[in-house]
């Protein structure tokens, strides 16, 4: 593990490599408890570099013999310190061979090379590949890879790397081999190699140009009834591609692998995509509907890449979302698409910003805040957050909102003729939307280089004489951590006007008809005003149609406007956002009215027009459930200047509450109407159905009455898939029912054998109203619990500090020396999931002064510890924040 302080990195002074590697031969023999590592590169010097020494990278590394040009080096003939391998060199061309010692199974990182159940995985981006050999580890640095592995054909039958298989064999004395060769020049992050004990699903399919891919879904022995999903997402994701950008596979031969021990979610490496368990297994018995739709979207995602960040990739880290935003953009359409439906589209765009509200928007009013492309880290794997992904997947979505679906087709068609095989930056994907469209986008760069969250101001105006509609708007970001002042943004605001009747106004922008329905207005200057002509009367505006920039929207609309939009709105995503403006509204009130003792009620014209909503069933049932889904609590908690985490739980509480008596035959009615039949099937209509049904079981659930106890026992015990006994077990374990115990005992009785689904155990109890530190601590001594296996620490430790904010924050200060000790002893183990537990902290001083003091106390606790760099610039941060 690193301790070392190491001074932040900045973009601004990036230098070319001394070298580029143009081949790399590896052999492994394989060993848990010491692989060695034979590495052959040759490099050519270039022009452009400066500095004169060849660098490489090493870490926790058993450095055996390092060669020259054939001749072996001494000690005095290179400089080693910090991790960082200097050799002085002259030549133009030049042949390394290094060889290392690792040992995987002391490697509980899980980066580089490592063991998970007796089987070996790696993980190498950002920086892992330097575990594994010495090496020039940057991703401007591409190279051909070959690489044989060796083994025990007993314990690891099965060895396998990027690209095509070559040759395989034996050894003797029980020994065998693999020679793989990739024939696309790669960066080292997106080298992977397997091997052990696993089973496969293969098929084979036709690609558009005829030529025949085969695909392989790699999993432990006893899991290969769990991958068909995978693999229908997968052959999905390849047709997708192929249709909508015209993409085809490269390889003769794609690979999925699952593992259940991963820092992430999955791993893009070329042709040898490692995905942790949670994003591969799937059937009926151990998933959700929303595991169904994750699967689909992450192997998607992973699939995307092999163009989007393998075949163009990033010149440095610094233009991560070069790649992860361009491509979270790519796997939500794909997703979209999936669903095939107008209304399922808008319900997976409200999914998608749901999460850039409760998670990219505070950390873009946090201490870690920072642009999409960042000007400066310390440690890299700090930076593959929220907003380098979702809000770098909203600045793609703006191109396309800009310049039209196929202006956008365009600009990816020239940005792959111009940069294919290369490794390159987030402007040079600028410069090609702009070259492709004629389009001058150089203010756009504005959303990569300035961190924060834009508010867009909107004031409107009507001349009943004139007939003119003027709507002025205004833009202000406020200060971020080493940014004080901001320049304007090019901000896309899609708008609609509704008549009285509910329906979309012709649009004329200075007498020129510009639209039937929706216009989207370029907002480029501090303040702009845009005049309609011929508006015939006051209009209703819906504005930032389909969430058309990650912005926060002011308006003063009425509550008579926002019930008319929630109604009548031709846009989906607006219907949803003016329920949500309501709710939010009502929350905000009944927190104030919490904090002061006064009495609390419910406002009709909220409870009525939800009533409405879940009654009308000619909306689709998914998006139904996803009005009637109230803001969360972190939402909330936004929109205050102090947080106060009790007042807002038990404000939502009281809201759920009181919908559920007024709305409680509504949603009797819509709980049986919902009901699904014949087999469990995960597709978008069933699932919608399942997810109303639930939503209103779980409202029903809030009265704690014998009815309810009963009608969630009774869906328990005739479950017939994960989704609805997870929604019942649930509804028990958040109510005062007498069964709850003992249908948790039978759930983990039932289960016990499946990892996953104990995770799902884990978490529905770390977020329980009732659970507390003691509940978590008592369940972290469970047999099952290990805090080394990143899944279950995610279930239990992280779900109860990021999950159940009125728990945690809990008055006595209890949760935050719970989570002191969690982190440090997570960084001791796996310094990436220590660094992502101390973020629950790092807007601390949002909080009243009394948990601020005991939140200060905690930060300073860990500061003291030994740390790893990944958890020291969070927690300096943090403390560091005004």
């Amino acid at each position: 593990m690193r301790t070392d302080t190491s001074p932040a990195i900045y973009r601004k002074d990036y230098t070319p490599p001394s070298y580029w590697v143009r081949t790399v031969q590896m052999g492994f023999d394989l060993d848990p408890a010491a692989t060695r590592v034979a590495t052959r590169m040759t490099l050519e010097r270039n022009p452009a570099g400066r500095e004169q020494a060849l660098v490489l990278f090493g870490e926790e590394l058993e450095l055996v013999q390092i060669r020259l040009n054939g001749k072996a080096l001494s000690r005095r003939d290179y400089a080693l310190k910090d991790g960082v391998l200097r050799i002085p060199v002259k030549l133009d061309q030049i042949t390394l061979e290094i060889e290392t010692l690792i040992r995987p199974d002391k490697n509980t990182s899980l980066m580089g090379l490592y063991v998970s159940n007796g089987n070996f995985f790696t993980q190498c981006e950002a920086e892992g590949f330097r575990k594994i050999t010495y090496f020039p580890d940057r991703p401007d640095v591409m190279a051909q890879y070959t690489v044989m592995l060796r083994a025990d054909k007993k314990a690891y039958p099965v060895l396998l790397s990027n690209g095509n298989l070559v040759e395989e064999g034996d050894l003797g004395d029980g020994r065998h081999y693999a020679l793989w060769e990739d024939p696309f020049k790669k960066p080292s992050y997106l080298f992977a190699l397997v091997a052990g004990q696993l089973v496969c699903q293969e098929e084979k399919i036709k690609l558009q140009s005829g030529r025949e891919a085969l695909l392989q879904v790699w999993v432990e022995d006893g899991n290969l009834d769990k991958t068909q999903h995978a693999m229908d997402s997968l052959i999905n994701s390849i047709r997708w591609d192929e249709r909508r950008f015209g993409l085809e596979l490269d390889l003769d031969r794609f690979m999925i692998v699952a593992v259940g021990d991963f820092n992430m979610g999955a791993m893009e490496n070329k042709g040898l995509n490692i995905f942790n368990t949670k994003y591969v297994l799937a059937n009926p018995r151990i998933a959700t509907d929303v595991d169904y739709a994750n699967i689909e979207a992450v192997v998607g995602h992973e699939y995307f890449h092999n163009w989007t960040g393998n075949r163009v990739t990033c010149r440095d880290w610094f233009q991560l979302s070069l790649k992860e935003g361009l491509t979270v953009f790519r796997d939500q359409e794909f997703s979209a698409d999936m669903v095939g439906t107008d209304s399922g589209r808008a319900v997976k765009r409200i999914d998608d910003v749901r999460v850039l509200r409760q998670a990219q928007f505070p950390e873009d009013a946090g201490p870690m805040a920072h642009p999409v492309r960042p000007d400066s880290f310390v440690e890299i794997s700090n930076f593959y957050t929220v907003t380098i992904y979702e809000k770098g997947a909203e600045v793609v979505r703006m191109y396309q909102t800009l310049l039209g679906r196929d202006g956008f087709r365009k600009g990816m068609d020239l940005y792959f003729k111009r940069h294919d095989g290369q490794a390159v930056e987030c402007d040079d994907f600028r410069a090609a939307m702009s070259a492709a469209n004629g389009r001058d986008l150089t203010q756009f760069e504005r959303w990569y280089s300035q961190a924060g969250t834009p508010h867009v101001k909107a004031k409107t105006s009507y001349d009943p004489v004139q007939k003119t509609y003027d709507i002025t708007l205004s833009q202000f970001c406020a200060p971020t951590p080493g940014q004080d002042r901001k320049q304007s943004f090019h901000i896309p605001v899609a708008l609609g006007l509704l008549d009285s009747s509910g329906k979309d106004m012709t649009l004329k922008l200075d007498g020129e008809v510009v639209a039937i329905n929706t216009v989207v207005l370029e907002l480029t200057s501090a303040q702009q005003t845009f005049r309609f002509t011929d508006v015939s009367e006051y209009p209703v505006p819906s504005m930032l149609r389909n969430f058309s920039a990650p912005v926060v929207l002011e308006y003063d609309y009425s509550e008579e406007e926002l019930a008319f939009l929630m109604a009548h709105d031709s846009d989906a995503f607006n219907r949803w956002e003016a329920g949500q403006r309501l709710a939010t509204r009502r929350l905000l009130a009944l927190t104030a009215a919490v904090q002061k003792s006064d009495a609390l009620t419910i406002d009709p014209a909220l409870s009525d027009s939800l009533r409405a909503t879940l009654n009308d069933t000619q909306l689709d049932p998914a998006f139904r459930e996803t009005v009637l889904t109230l803001p969360a609590e972190t939402v909330v908690a936004e929109q205050m200047d102090v947080i106060d985490p009790q007042a807002i739980h038990t404000a939502r509480r009281f809201l759920r509450q009181s919908l559920a008596q007024a709305l409680q035959s509504d949603f009797v009615r819509a709980y049986q109407s919902s009901q699904t039949d014949g087999p469990y099937s995960p597709d978008a209509g069933s699932s919608g159905k399942r997810a109303l049904k639930n939503l209103a079981l779980s409202y029903i659930a809030e009265l704690d009455d014998d009815y309810a106890h009963t009608l969630a026992q009774a869906q328990y015990d005739a479950a017939d898939n994960m989704t609805d006994r997870m929604a019942s077990l649930s509804a028990l374990v958040n109510s005062q029912a007498p069964g709850k115990a003992a249908a948790l005992a039978r759930f983990y009785s039932d289960f016990e054998q499946e990892p996953l689904v104990i995770d799902k155990w884990f978490s529905l109890q770390a977020m329980a109203r009732t659970a507390d530190v003691a509940v978590v601590r008592t369940l972290m001594q469970h047999p099952a619990f290990s805090i080394k296996n990143p899944n279950r620490a995610r279930s239990l430790i992280f779900s109860f500090c990021n999950g159940n904010p009125s728990r945690f924050h809990a008055a006595d200060g209890s949760g935050y020396v719970f989570w002191a000790e969690q982190v440090i002893a997570l960084d001791a183990i796996n310094p990436q999931m220590g660094a992502r537990l101390a973020r629950s902290l790092d807007r601390w001083r949002k909080y009243a002064p009394a948990l601020q003091e005991k939140m200060h106390a905690a930060l300073k606790h860990v500061a003291a510890a030994k740390l790893s760099k990944d958890t020291k610039e969070v927690v300096t941060k943090s403390l560091a924040a005004t």
